[in-house]
């Protein structure tokens, strides 16, 4: 499932590379997430409201992972579909 063609110009094919382009959305995702969640613990620091511990590498951290694995889960389950002579790459 890592190329399939879609329609370009004039009828032509061009590859699309699923994986990559998968773990490119996973990275610009993660690091939304973890920027919002440091912007919103710089101000809680700087209101004098912290008491973050072992929270913060919790709520930064587990989220981006999990949804990680549940895509490499994902990939797994969807690679059970193909049919016995089928490389797995393809």
């Amino acid at each position: 499932m890592q190329n399939r063609p879609f329609i370009a110009q004039k009828g032509k094919t061009a590859p699309i590379n699923w994986r990559r382009g998968m773990f490119r959305l996973w990275l610009l995702a993660s690091a939304a997430w973890i920027m919002g969640w440091v912007i919103y613990f710089a101000i809680e620091v700087i209101r004098g409201e912290s008491s973050l511990g072992l929270v913060a590498p919790v709520v930064l951290l587990a989220p981006p992972i999990a949804l990680l694995l549940f895509g490499m889960a994902t990939r797994w389950a969807f690679q059970g579909f193909q049919s016995d002579g089928q490389a797995p790459g393809d």
